[in-house]
């Protein structure tokens, strides 16, 4: 009978002990911070809590899951009814993706540990213009000083765009300095003159074919100014290509039948010249065809060489193409060099011709 009383005195001390100990209760244990941005830096959310014990609350130690997400709480006792807090931070920083992450608080309340949980996705950041625009003009940058509109037909209009970021903490002005030249056919644009830290924008280029006599191979150029800063090194000079084609898609038939055709062979002997000397070639050219065969352009990629085409010949006539060879510059030996010949042939609008000749 004596052990059965001490047996329910004991548990009754340890009932009014508890009833004088503090305990601690959260409006809430969980957030959700839902999409955050990487770039935007970091979050933080307030876990309230309440002492409903009958003596003061401590809290000795709230820690976190990781080093990525930082508490602060209160730290002096909280007495019996009123409340404290604990300030959760998470930095995202380097963290894409979805994430959720513990806080365990310990404290002298009846229940020593408790936990509160917080949870979200973080969106990652853009990837910062210094990754993909390397090339430094000033104090711009770009991804590529080259442009390439491809083939376009006769007629056409076409156009590209070259892209620049300012990666510097000021601002600067982005203009560009073109040829006159080329005006009548290449409109070039800047969309964005006065671009800020971190701000991008673009050189377009708009090449109207119908207003040049140029076919083939194009090359033009423009230079990039940066705060009025002219300079026409290479630094600063973007190249802008194309491949003009005669557009024969809309012939008929009897056009075709009526089209003129190019005989040449192909390859010529040009002769030999003494180191420094010019060789003067003539080669023949023929117009097997019905209309008159029109030269649209003769080159060469060799800039030793300078070609002259004939005026259009006709059916059944021979014209030339003359070519200077300019030997400055080259070592004495035998030489083979390719011509281009662009013509209004549509079966063979282009045609390749080799020229050999000799330096001594």
């Amino acid at each position: 009978m004596k052990k059965i009383f001490s047996t329910l005195m004991m548990a009754l001390v340890a009932v009014a002990m508890m009833g004088q100990q503090p305990v601690i209760t959260f409006e809430k244990t969980e957030h959700d911070f839902g999409k955050i941005h990487e770039e935007d830096g970091r979050v933080s959310v307030v876990f309230n809590f309440k002492n409903e014990g009958m003596a003061p609350l401590v809290l000795s130690n709230v820690r976190a899951s990781c080093g990525c997400t930082t508490p602060t709480w209160t730290k002096e006792p909280v007495e019996p009814g009123q409340t404290g807090s604990i300030t959760v931070t998470y930095n995202p920083n380097g963290r894409p993706g979805r994430f959720q992450k513990t806080v365990t608080i310990t404290s002298n309340a009846t229940e020593a540990t408790t936990r509160v949980y917080i949870k979200g996705e973080v969106i990652p950041k853009p990837a910062k213009p210094v990754n993909k625009y390397t090339i430094a003009v000033g104090d711009i940058n770009m991804k590529t000083m080259t442009l390439d509109l491809g083939t376009i037909k006769k007629g056409e209009i076409k156009s590209g765009e070259l892209e620049y970021a300012n990666l510097t903490q000021a601002e600067h002005k982005v203009e560009l300095a073109t040829n006159a030249v080329y005006e009548n056919y290449v409109v070039s644009q800047v969309t964005l003159e006065s671009p800020k830290a971190n701000e991008t924008g673009k050189f377009v280029f708009s090449m109207n074919t119908a207003n040049t006599k140029l076919y083939g191979p194009v090359e033009i150029y423009a230079f990039v100014v940066v705060d009025g800063k002219k300079d026409i090194s290479d630094t600063y000079k973007l190249t802008i290509k194309a491949n003009i084609v005669e557009d024969f898609s809309n012939l008929t038939v009897e056009q075709k039948q009526q089209a003129p055709i190019i005989e040449s062979a192909a390859e010529y002997n040009a002769g030999k010249a003494a180191a420094g000397k010019t060789i003067k070639f003539v080669f023949p050219i023929k117009n097997i065809g019905v209309n008159p065969l029109e030269i649209r352009r003769a080159y060469s990629t060799d800039d030793h060489m300078t070609l002259k085409a004939p005026k259009p010949i006709k059916s059944g006539k021979k014209g030339a193409i003359t070519v200077e060879i300019h030997t400055q510059g080259l070592n004495p030996g035998s030489y083979s060099r390719e011509v281009v010949i662009i013509t209004n042939d549509y079966v063979n609008p282009i045609k390749k011709v080799k020229i050999n000749f000799d330096v001594e």
